[in-house]
């Protein structure tokens, strides 16, 4: 390695990995480095730079929680969680959109006809539909993971500290055997994503709003089936066609309706001011 330049250190690093040949690792590892090393050198990045990159990651972790997922947010704000979800939409299946950086995988579970709003000011939201396969067929007991923003665009994990419990508006709702489920919520308002940390320090240098369309979070399980994670959001509302995070697609914008006297619903514990419809379909495994 005396001889090593800035043109011939790429193959060097590469072939100081001992990775199986022909391996999902070593393709993913090498194509990695050769990216790096290709902008690194397109860029003439300098040491100042350098270590800023490095300083912005560290900070990243520095703020990160089991709560809060700095690392997700900045794929988020970058486009990269979309570029995934896109990337590995397959079947027929409902779209993917983002995590996001508050998903906890132990919330409590709801019966169908259940309120996730606890009585929370705000409109109070009727969310119903069917889970499918990619042929259309009910999938029975399918799982409906779902979280939220409150009506004023916080999650309740941020207000631990003025006593918020942290499951609130988080949920799990099994659907009944024709794949069907529903619950009441409240209905969520726009947000701006965390904006204390490195994540906002980048978008204000890069001068981008931090504002994400009114959502639900989902994830959708069934044995069988490749699970889905995704969002719905509502048709008309603001910040829609400019989403922060770039989660919108127009297959996951649904109708928001106000209810009337007239209307057939499903029973609720909790009388609803408002409803919509969404149906997600899931692809087979494998």
């Amino acid at each position: 390695m005396r001889d090593i330049n800035q043109f011939t250190i790429t193959e060097a690093v590469k072939k100081s990995f001992r990775t199986e040949e022909g391996s999902r690792l070593k393709f993913l590892l090498e194509t990695f480095i050769e990216h790096l090393h290709d902008y690194t050198r397109e860029t003439n990045l300098t040491h100042a730079e350098w270590i800023g990159i490095l300083n912005f990651l560290y900070d990243c972790g520095q703020i990160s929680t089991p709560e809060r997922h700095e690392f997700i947010l900045l794929s988020d704000v970058l486009g990269f969680s979309a570029l995934v979800d896109m990337i590995n939409t397959r079947g027929g299946a409902t779209e993917g959109s983002n995590l996001g950086p508050f998903y906890l995988d132990d919330a409590p579970r709801l019966h169908l006809g259940g309120d996730l709003g606890k009585g929370r000011e705000g409109a109070v939201l009727l969310v119903q539909g069917q889970v499918r396969d990619s042929l259309g067929n009910p999938i029975p007991g399918a799982v409906i993971d779902t979280w939220q923003a409150d009506s004023a665009g916080t999650y309740p994990i941020q207000e631990q500290a003025s006593g918020q419990d942290k499951y609130d508006l988080r949920a799990i709702v099994t659907a009944d055997d024709n794949g069907e489920y529903w619950y009441t919520t409240v209905l969520p308002k726009p947000y701006t994503v965390p904006y204390d940390g490195p994540v906002g320090r980048l978008l204000r240098a890069g001068q981008r709003h931090a504002w994400r369309a009114s959502h639900l979070h989902y994830i959708i399980r069934a044995e069988g089936y490749r699970p889905i994670t995704t969002e719905m959001f509502f048709e008309g509302t603001d910040y829609i066609d400019n989403d922060a995070v770039f989660g919108v697609r127009r297959s996951l914008i649904t109708k928001l309706e106000a209810v009337k006297k007239t209307d057939i619903l499903p029973p609720t514990d909790v009388k609803p001011d408002a409803k919509c419809h969404f149906d997600f379909v899931l692809a087979p495994a494998g």
